[in-house]
Parts: C-alpha cells; sequence; structure tokens
C-alpha cells in the first residue's frame, strides 16, 4: 500500500508541474485563474481519477451486479470544473466584451492533462501541455498581428 501512495504522490507532483506551467503562464498574462488555480485543479483531477481506480478495484470484489463506470467520473469532474470556469468569465453588455474565455478553457484543459497524469500517461500529458503553453503564450501574438493586418486592410 505505501507503495501505491508513493505512486500516486509522484502524480501529484507531476500535477503541480505541468498545470503550474499553464498556471504560471495565465499568472504572467495577467489573469484570473493563475498558478495555484490551475494546479489545485490539476492535482484534483488526478486525485479524482486515482479514487475512481480505487472505486474500480473495490467494485470488482461485488461481481458483475455493481459495476463502476470510469466515464461518469471523467463526466462529473468536467462538469464541476466547467463550473469553476464559468466563474472566470465576464460578459459586459453594454460593450459585448468577453473577458476570461481562454482562462476558462485552460482550467478545463487543466484538468484534463490533470486526468492524464491521474492514468499515469505522462508523456501524453506532458506534451499536451506543451502544446497548451504555446497556445496561451504564443498565438495571441499571431491573433494581434491577424487583426492589425485586418485593420489596415479596412483602412483601404
Amino acid at each position: 500500500m505505501f507503495q501505491d501512495d508513493l505512486s500516486i504522490l509522484l502524480r501529484v507532483l507531476v500535477a503541480c508541474l505541468l498545470c503550474g506551467i499553464l498556471g504560471w503562464e495565465r499568472e504572467a498574462s495577467g489573469k484570473a485563474a493563475g498558478l495555484r488555480t490551475h494546479i489545485l485543479v490539476g492535482v484534483a483531477s488526478v486525485l479524482f481519477t486515482v479514487v475512481g481506480e480505487f472505486m474500480a478495484v473495490s467494485f470488482r470484489a461485488y461481481g458483475d451486479h455493481v459495476r463502476f463506470d470510469a466515464a461518469n467520473l471523467v463526466g462529473a469532474i468536467v462538469t464541476g470544473i466547467s463550473f469553476l470556469g464559468a466563474g472566470t468569465i465576464i460578459f459586459k453588455k453594454d460593450r459585448s466584451d468577453i473577458h476570461g474565455l481562454t482562462t476558462a478553457a485552460g482550467i478545463v484543459t487543466t484538468a484534463a492533462i490533470g486526468i492524464l497524469i491521474g492514468l499515469e500517461r505522462y508523456f501524453l500529458a506532458a506534451g499536451s501541455t506543451a502544446i497548451v503553453f504555446f497556445i496561451l503564450r504564443f498565438v495571441s501574438i499571431f491573433e494581434l498581428k491577424a487583426l492589425k493586418a485586418a485593420d489596415k486592410q479596412d483602412e483601404v
């Protein structure tokens, strides 16, 4: 059992690292959900996934009459984290501005990375983290350039 707990703690530490990278990027960009939020979302997703594993193993003892559905667990994680993410979205009716949508999507993505880590899919989680970090950090630069080009086009 101690070996299992060490394995789970490794997953939690990996979640702190990978989800912390995404949280750091959001924090550095001055967004609502930053380092601590992303780390906690990732750790919670790992722990919920591990609890799901424990439940699946314990329900096997009851035979085919009682089953555990991991898809329901993932759905519950997504629902809960989406609710948290929705709290970061601000809509200003008078200006038709929406703020926080990317942060909310980042929180949900962080949860997905946490689930991958909980399932010990470290390579996929690390690769996904790198891709998401690139998107969060650099795609906005391309968006700004495209908007400036469109504005110049409108002036002509």
